[in-house]
């Protein structure tokens, strides 16, 4: 019997199939099974423009391993679509005809176009921000690029270039040459150059990478350390590193998988391409991408709301949370940021209020350590909208949000600095013991200052004598707060 809640989503890339199954909960999507095998397809493309029988049995065989999870799901909730090197392969013919026998559904070759507009819903579904934003996926044999705002996909194009075609066409027997990288590079500016300025013209405010090669990138800085942001200056570093590395088999960077190495350098040096000739100042990893497109257009939810909050409203449904404690203590917070910082930046804003909706959640499991397993559920759960250091900083202040801190979480965070971290964990604080009563009317006016790392907040004269719990919580707060090098004065006048 099938699964009425069930969806599924099949990309055929040119460089790896993928498997997206997902259950609609609470409005949202759970993820049940992602499926990923490195298939390679355009690496079989013929100069006749023939796909070998090597690449398409690499292809039939990912797809037995599909074919049974799919069984499950209702055949009108399933969406197969094959991309650039079926596009290409003149025996195209061949390859759907077996695949669509093992799969049991039809195969759906998309045009470029359509593929880019799939990848841009992916991300507006999965990727929070609000303006016009630049989207670019770098697959295996093509590389989309598309200019958006909101949930609509303005200028696009999908241009003939992708990691492992350039991988066979400028890395010749896996040499990673600084002479390679260079021809790799100037071939990917000369496909750039018949769109860039149409891009240059039209203009962004955010840059945001769908494809592998900018996941790897990401993972390999995270693993050094660093923020979650990619710059030209970084990619440049990791080309130089690449080179002194020499052949494909010798490229060894801290974070960078097994999988995704083979192909990393020519990503690289498309992303390098793409950052000169589009002049692009800094990206980040989108949440998701074409897999998240099919499967959202199915299920053809509401996309006005912006995907953090989206992702917010549905576990404040699936784990019971106080939405009016929540919003109390975010309004709260918010007002103490305001005070201490009237132009505080967006994403600083932003993870203070996403923290105080949420920071009841570790009580679905017990309350003596709900701290903890808040901190624990963020790490580990699907967070669409939320970059994963965006993720490590919400369990950070989840974890700090009572009781003693732990500053090497707050420390290892990369998405603001260790500064601003903390001062986000210590508003926190004060926000919930200002909401213990948890009713309406009960948070008392305050005015909140700051000299260097001294907080002195100040609350109306004689309300301690009425509020004993909350006076005392805050009195302890201070000694805590303060013991540890950041002076709190609580007065009142």
């Amino acid at each position: 019997m099938k699964n009425p809640s069930l969806y599924a989503a099949i990309d055929l890339g040119s460089n790896s199939f993928h498997m997206l199954v997902v259950q609609k909960v609470e409005g949202a999507c759970r993820t049940l099974a992602k499926v990923k095998r490195k298939v390679r397809l355009a690496a079989g493309l013929q100069d006749d423009g023939s796909l070998d029988l090597a690449a398409m049995e690499r292809g039939w065989d990912c797809l037995r391993l599909f074919a049974e999870q799919l069984q499950d799901v209702p055949a009108d909730q399933v969406r197969i679509v094959g991309t650039a090197t079926l596009r290409l392969a003149t025996n195209i013919t061949t390859f759907l005809e077996r695949a669509e026998a093992i799969l049991g559904h039809p195969v759906r070759v998309i045009s470029g176009e359509e593929e880019a507009a799939t990848i841009y819903q992916g991300v507006a579904w999965t990727s929070s921000g609000t303006g016009r934003r630049l989207v670019i996926d770098i697959g295996g044999a093509s590389t989309e690029l598309v200019i958006g705002e909101g949930t609509s996909a303005g200028l696009l194009n999908s241009l003939h270039m992708g990691c492992v075609t350039w991988l066979k066409r400028y890395f010749p027997e896996g040499s990673l040459c600084e002479a390679n990288f260079d021809r790799a590079i100037a071939a990917a500016q000369h496909e750039l150059s018949a769109v860039a300025a149409s891009y240059l013209k039209l203009g962004w405010q955010h840059c945001i990478g769908a494809s592998g090669t900018v996941q790897a990138i990401q993972e390999i800085m995270i693993a050094q350390g660093e923020n979650e942001q990619i710059t030209l200056d970084k990619l440049l570093q990791l080309k130089t590193r690449a080179v002194a590395c020499g052949h494909v088999d010798q490229l060894q960077l801290p974070g960078l998988t097994p999988e995704r190495t083979p192909v990393f350098a020519s990503g690289l040096a498309i992303l390098i391409a793409l950052f000169d000739t589009l002049g692009i100042e800094h990206m980040v990893l989108a949440g998701g991408a074409l897999r998240e497109g099919l499967v959202y257009g199915m299920l053809g939810s509401r996309q006005e709301c912006d995907a953090q909050d989206r992702t917010i409203d549905s576990l404040i449904a699936r784990y019971q949370l106080d939405r009016e404690q929540g919003e109390r203590v975010r309004n709260t917070a918010l007002q103490a940021l305001k005070q201490l910082l009237p132009e505080a930046d967006g994403d600083t804003t932003c993870m203070l209020a996403r923290a105080a909706m949420l920071y009841e959640l570790g009580l679905c499991i017990e309350y003596k350590r709900a701290p903890e397993h808040a901190a624990y559920i963020i790490r580990h759960i699907d967070l669409p909208g939320f970059t994963v250091p965006q993720k490590g900083l919400l369990a950070a202040l989840l974890l700090n949000q009572r009781d003693d801190f732990q500053l090497e979480e707050l420390q290892a965070q990369c998405a603001l600095d260790a500064s601003r971290a903390v001062l986000l964990a210590r508003l926190l604080r004060l926000a919930i013991i200002l909401c213990l009563r948890r009713t309406r009317g009960t948070v008392p006016e305050f005015q909140l200052t700051q000299q260097g790392e001294r907080l002195t907040l100040t609350l109306p004269a004689g309300w301690s004598t009425g509020h004993h719990l909350r006076a005392s919580e805050l009195l302890a707060e201070a000694r805590r707060q303060s013991a540890l090098g950041w002076a709190l004065e609580v007065v009142e006048a």
